[in-house]
């Protein structure tokens, strides 16, 4: 069992959990994601590593409510236990030898571009960080990307807080300024990322996404994280969840992602009836 040591909402939908878990805290690296069950019954999520900290034994997620697991977590208070996490897993970003890097992320994905951007900062690359939301209220980790970023810009889509529009306009107004980057990394909605792709492909900047797709059991015995990247079957937990933006099918993966929207809704509502009947 794995006690969570702290729980903070970072906006009406995203929670922050650290978790006391030793092992996992001794290996983690900045793009590895772990797999939990809230409880014995429980169904196994992926969520990314948000954080760290091996001396006291801590692994920080980030997650959004959007189904009936990630509700169940939520009702997990600071004190209590999840059942199983199990990690790290998945490659670690990589970032040796990246002097100057763009990171950019959108919405909850900003959870798993922070750890890549202060790991980046901690060897001495120059940050530029771009992170958008829907509008002010859903803004998350702010402050965490002012600490290790060079120059921030925050986007919302209605301008509400930071610059109106969606993260490509900041991206290519600097690209077009003149900016050199070393390597884009984008972190998103797969919408999003293809975007960033579009954007940086015609200038040939490097461009690294990470894709999270539907995923079971996190060593590649599924197949349920497969997609295709130059061409080639390749499986997120394994192979990834980093690939090379310009080899991503990114049309095939949000076919992919969009199989089990309903499914996730009768979940999630089935999870609401059943806290409705035994709050009364």
């Amino acid at each position: 069992m794995y006690r969570i040591l702290n729980k903070r909402e970072l906006n009406p939908t995203v929670t922050m959990m650290d978790i006391y878990a030793p092992l996992v805290a001794k290996k983690a690296q900045a793009g590895q994601f772990i797999i939990l069950r809230v409880d014995d019954d429980g169904e196994r999520i992926p969520l990314t590593v948000a954080g760290y900290n091996r001396e006291k034994g801590t692994v920080k997620i980030i997650f959004q409510i959007v189904g009936g697991t990630t509700m169940r977590l939520n009702q997990k208070n600071e004190g209590e236990f999840i059942a199983d996490f199990v990690g790290p897993l998945g490659c670690a970003t990589k970032t040796e030898g990246l002097k100057k890097v763009c990171i950019v992320g959108g919405g909850v994905g900003c959870a798993i571009a922070l750890p890549v951007a202060q790991k980046l900062y901690e060897q001495g690359a120059e940050v530029h960080s771009v992170i958008g939301f829907r509008n002010k209220d859903l803004l998350i980790l702010e402050n965490e990307f002012k600490a290790c970023s060079s120059k921030l810009t925050v986007m919302t889509d209605d301008g509400s807080y930071g610059k109106q529009g969606v993260v490509t306009l900041p991206l290519k107004e600097t690209i077009e300024s003149g900016e050199r980057y070393d390597e884009v990394i984008a972190i998103g909605p797969l919408i999003m990322m293809k975007f960033v792709v579009a954007t940086t492909r015609p200038y040939n900047i490097p461009t690294t996404v990470s894709m999270n797709p539907i995923m079971i059991d996190g060593t590649g015995m599924c197949g349920g994280c497969r997609l295709t990247v130059g061409g080639k079957t390749k499986f997120a937990c394994v192979d990834g969840p980093d690939f090379n933006g310009f080899e991503v099918d990114f049309d095939e993966a949000m076919a992919r992602s969009s199989m089990y929207a309903d499914f996730e809704k009768r979940e999630r509502d089935a999870f609401c009836n059943l806290f409705k009947k035994e709050a009364n």
